[in-house]
């Protein structure tokens, strides 16, 4: 009796009554959209949390740009997993996915910076993570080479941004006068500048470089190798190789370095590459405003790269890197000196050595993300911020 009850109940028009759901009647097409979609009657938008969905900078669209040619961007980020050319301590090919997973508590919407005193997604460019370039981990003359190829890629497609009041064109200093997106390649290793110069020497002349790092990586050659064509390139040759290409300025400048040197023999073949020296003490001894100062006059208006390695900052506030070298600069210096760059002709950018399996509760990798946020702002600002008028430190009363 029971069962027979049940079924004939199912075949009832009552039935749904009888679960407690209520039927619409006729014309109650708010009901009938709420029953179609629930979550979006009742909650609204389906958004990412800082701690949830797909990984992107910043829960930026993402993009198979290097396949997909209606992806559009006037600033790209382009990962390069590449880490088979370092001297010590391998694994930044997870540096990108670091450096993304770091920024998940950002996004554009909130993306205001008090110091920059701008929002970067909101200066009409349109910013796309382009996802990765699937480099070859087993020969490096072929993932250098994809690297390169990947770069001038995207660097040949068009700008979203027609505004011709933009704050920087490349059409003035271009060789075909026309606009090209930019990009921030998050590293891999060093070794990803070299493809990356090779690239934007073909559409900008020679270039100089901005090099925030602990290390000088002008050098010739590995120590107590013979080398071949391919192992010259390495995470410490590459700027030397540029040179020899002719893809370098005599006008760039190292920032941050405090490593040991062979001897002062070092300090002149990297001033033969075109390069001027600040080193980390330099920031006690003369300021951060006269760091800024010496690296603006040095670049002047040329077409200008800045290459940052993570490791310029002090390993005990950055540990996830290769090469750790002790007495850096803090992460508030870094960012200073980056502000006080806005305005330069930047045509491009990168951070780089970021090598999670040494970090500690992810504190390199959310560094790196902030001053990747920090490169988009320098990017599209005239000049490094001023303090707000009116503005003034609180007196110990007032505190």
């Amino acid at each position: 009796m029971q069962v027979a009850f049940i079924l004939v109940l199912a075949f009832s028009p009552f039935f749904p009554q009888a679960l407690g759901h209520q039927v619409p009647l006729d014309g109650d097409e708010t009901h009938f959209e709420h029953q179609k979609n629930p979550w979006v009657s009742k909650y609204g938008a389906q958004i990412d949390l800082p701690f949830t969905g797909p990984l992107s900078f910043s829960h930026l669209p993402y993009s198979r740009c290097l396949e997909d040619e209606t992806a559009e961007f006037d600033i790209a980020l382009l990962g390069m997993p590449f880490d088979t050319a370092v001297t010590y301590r391998s694994g930044a090919r997870f540096g990108p996915f670091a450096i993304r997973s770091g920024s998940r508590r950002q996004r554009a919407e909130r993306g205001y910076s008090m110091a920059w005193q701008n929002n970067p997604y909101q200066q009409g460019s349109k910013v796309l993570d382009c996802g990765d370039v699937p480099v070859s981990p087993f020969d490096n003359a072929l993932a250098v080479d994809q690297m390169e190829t990947a770069y001038t890629t995207l660097l040949e497609r068009p700008v979203v941004s027609k505004d011709e009041s933009r704050v920087w064109s490349s059409k003035d200093i271009a060789k075909d006068k026309e606009e090209h997106p930019r990009i921030i390649s998050l590293g891999g290793d060093h070794t990803i500048v070299l493809p990356i110069l090779r690239s934007l020497n073909k559409v900008y002349g020679n270039i100089s470089v901005i090099h925030f790092d602990a290390h000088l990586d002008t050098w010739g050659g590995y120590e107590g190798q013979t080398p071949t064509e391919q192992s010259r390139v390495t995470h410490g040759t590459f700027f030397a190789i540029a040179r020899e290409e002719g893809l370098l300025t005599n006008s760039s400048i190292h920032a941050g370095v405090r490593c040991k040197l062979t001897g002062l023999e070092d300090i002149e073949h990297d001033q033969s590459v075109g390069f001027r020296l600040i080193t980390t003490d330099d920031i006690d001894d003369y300021g951060i405003n006269e760091i800024i100062r010496r690296i603006r006059e040095r670049v002047g208006d040329t077409p200008v790269y800045l290459s940052l390695d993570i490791d310029v900052i002090d390993p005990g506030l950055a540990p996830a890197t290769g090469t750790p070298e002790a007495g850096g600069w803090t992460v508030r210096e870094v960012k200073r000196i980056i502000r006080g760059l806005a305005g330069l002709n930047f045509v491009g950018a990168d951070i780089v050595e970021v090598s999670p399996g040494f970090d500690h509760a992810e504190v390199t990798g959310i560094i790196a993300a902030d001053l990747v946020h920090d490169f988009l702002s320098m990017f599209l600002s005239q000049a490094p911020p001023k303090t707000p008028e009116g503005s003034r430190l609180l007196s110990r009363e007032e505190l």
